[in-house]
Protein backbone atom coordinates (compact mmCIF):
# COMPACT_ATOMS: atom_id res chain seq x y z
CA UNK A 1 0.00 0.00 0.00
CA UNK A 2 2.92 2.42 0.99
CA UNK A 3 4.47 1.87 -2.54
CA UNK A 4 1.62 3.03 -4.24
CA UNK A 5 1.34 6.10 -1.95
CA UNK A 6 4.74 6.91 -2.71
CA UNK A 7 4.36 6.08 -6.94
CA UNK A 8 1.39 8.03 -7.21
CA UNK A 9 2.81 10.85 -4.97
CA UNK A 10 6.18 10.75 -7.68
CA UNK A 11 3.81 10.49 -10.29
CA UNK A 12 1.70 13.92 -9.31
CA UNK A 13 5.34 15.25 -9.04
CA UNK A 14 6.61 14.62 -12.46
CA UNK A 15 2.49 15.75 -13.77
CA UNK A 16 3.27 19.10 -12.27
CA UNK A 17 6.65 19.42 -13.36
CA UNK A 18 6.02 18.90 -16.70
CA UNK A 19 2.93 21.13 -17.07
CA UNK A 20 4.97 24.06 -15.69
CA UNK A 21 7.90 23.54 -17.81
CA UNK A 22 5.76 24.57 -20.81
CA UNK A 23 6.60 23.99 -24.47
CA UNK A 24 9.10 25.43 -26.34
CA UNK A 25 8.28 27.64 -29.82
CA UNK A 26 8.55 24.93 -31.81
CA UNK A 27 5.59 22.94 -30.21
CA UNK A 28 3.66 26.10 -30.06
CA UNK A 29 3.94 26.33 -33.92
CA UNK A 30 3.36 22.49 -34.78
CA UNK A 31 0.18 23.04 -32.64
CA UNK A 32 -1.05 26.11 -34.15
CA UNK A 33 -4.02 25.74 -36.91
CA UNK A 34 -3.36 27.76 -40.39
CA UNK A 35 -5.68 30.54 -41.09
CA UNK A 36 -7.92 29.81 -44.01
CA UNK A 37 -10.03 33.43 -45.63
CA UNK A 38 -13.69 32.51 -45.88
CA UNK A 39 -12.63 33.11 -49.71
CA UNK A 40 -10.00 30.02 -49.85
CA UNK A 41 -12.86 28.23 -47.48
CA UNK A 42 -15.98 28.93 -50.15
CA UNK A 43 -13.85 28.09 -53.03
CA UNK A 44 -12.65 24.88 -51.83
CA UNK A 45 -16.56 24.21 -50.72
CA UNK A 46 -17.25 25.01 -54.47
CA UNK A 47 -14.79 22.63 -55.62
CA UNK A 48 -15.89 19.70 -53.66
CA UNK A 49 -19.34 19.78 -55.10
CA UNK A 50 -20.90 21.68 -51.48
CA UNK A 51 -22.93 24.62 -51.63
CA UNK A 52 -22.18 27.16 -49.24
CA UNK A 53 -22.94 26.82 -45.71
CA UNK A 54 -25.87 28.02 -44.86
CA UNK A 55 -26.77 31.36 -43.26
CA UNK A 56 -28.84 30.90 -39.46
CA UNK A 57 -31.84 31.44 -41.25
CA UNK A 58 -31.99 29.26 -43.72
CA UNK A 59 -30.96 26.23 -41.52
CA UNK A 60 -33.44 27.45 -38.96
CA UNK A 61 -36.20 26.61 -41.82
CA UNK A 62 -34.26 23.81 -42.97
CA UNK A 63 -34.27 22.14 -39.78
CA UNK A 64 -37.86 23.30 -38.90
CA UNK A 65 -39.10 21.50 -42.46
CA UNK A 66 -36.33 18.48 -41.10
CA UNK A 67 -38.92 18.29 -37.84
CA UNK A 68 -42.19 18.70 -39.76
CA UNK A 69 -41.59 15.39 -41.36
CA UNK A 70 -39.94 13.55 -38.07
CA UNK A 71 -38.38 15.17 -35.72
CA UNK A 72 -36.09 11.95 -34.84
CA UNK A 73 -34.70 12.82 -38.57
CA UNK A 74 -32.49 15.67 -36.86
CA UNK A 75 -32.84 14.39 -32.83
CA UNK A 76 -31.59 17.37 -31.81
CA UNK A 77 -28.54 17.15 -33.48
CA UNK A 78 -28.84 20.32 -35.81
CA UNK A 79 -25.19 20.23 -36.97
CA UNK A 80 -25.11 16.68 -38.27
CA UNK A 81 -28.13 17.45 -39.95
CA UNK A 82 -26.69 20.47 -41.87
CA UNK A 83 -23.53 18.80 -42.62
CA UNK A 84 -25.51 15.72 -43.95
CA UNK A 85 -27.75 17.93 -45.33
CA UNK A 86 -24.63 19.34 -47.48
CA UNK A 87 -23.03 16.32 -48.05
CA UNK A 88 -25.93 15.13 -49.89
CA UNK A 89 -26.07 18.35 -51.81
CA UNK A 90 -22.97 17.04 -53.62
CA UNK A 91 -24.48 13.89 -54.54
CA UNK A 92 -27.30 15.59 -55.83
CA UNK A 93 -24.60 18.24 -57.76
CA UNK A 94 -22.94 14.17 -59.09
CA UNK A 95 -26.23 12.62 -59.40
CA UNK A 96 -29.03 15.02 -60.27
CA UNK A 97 -31.22 13.04 -62.13
CA UNK A 98 -30.96 9.40 -60.71
CA UNK A 99 -34.00 9.83 -58.16
CA UNK A 100 -33.10 6.65 -57.01
CA UNK A 101 -29.75 6.48 -56.11
CA UNK A 102 -29.84 10.14 -54.16
CA UNK A 103 -33.24 8.74 -52.36
CA UNK A 104 -30.74 5.81 -51.37
CA UNK A 105 -27.85 7.79 -50.62
CA UNK A 106 -30.31 9.93 -48.38
CA UNK A 107 -31.67 7.30 -46.21
CA UNK A 108 -28.08 5.87 -46.01
CA UNK A 109 -26.70 9.31 -44.46
CA UNK A 110 -29.73 10.28 -42.28
CA UNK A 111 -29.81 8.01 -39.94
CA UNK A 112 -30.69 8.14 -36.01
CA UNK A 113 -30.25 6.18 -32.78
CA UNK A 114 -34.42 4.67 -33.83
CA UNK A 115 -33.40 4.21 -37.04
CA UNK A 116 -30.11 3.41 -37.34
CA UNK A 117 -30.58 1.90 -41.36
CA UNK A 118 -32.12 5.07 -42.22
CA UNK A 119 -36.14 6.69 -42.32
CA UNK A 120 -36.99 4.46 -45.28
CA UNK A 121 -37.73 5.34 -48.74
CA UNK A 122 -40.53 7.93 -48.59
CA UNK A 123 -39.08 9.59 -45.73
CA UNK A 124 -35.71 9.83 -47.16
CA UNK A 125 -37.81 11.63 -50.75
CA UNK A 126 -38.88 14.05 -48.29
CA UNK A 127 -35.78 14.89 -46.74
CA UNK A 128 -33.96 14.94 -50.21
CA UNK A 129 -36.60 17.32 -51.16
CA UNK A 130 -35.66 19.50 -48.06
CA UNK A 131 -32.42 19.35 -48.60
CA UNK A 132 -32.82 20.52 -52.45
CA UNK A 133 -35.63 23.05 -51.22
CA UNK A 134 -33.09 25.10 -48.46
CA UNK A 135 -29.76 24.04 -48.81
CA UNK A 136 -28.92 23.81 -52.71
CA UNK A 137 -32.04 25.17 -54.66
CA UNK A 138 -29.49 25.58 -57.86
CA UNK A 139 -28.43 21.96 -57.77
Amino acid sequence: MRTRTIAAAITAGLIVTLTACGGSDDDKKATEQPTVSAEDRAAAREEAGLPPKPDAATTTAYIKALDAIDVDIVHGKTEKAVDRGLNTCSSVKSSPKDQAKLTDLTNQRFTSPNHPEGHGTATAEKILKTVRTHLCPDF
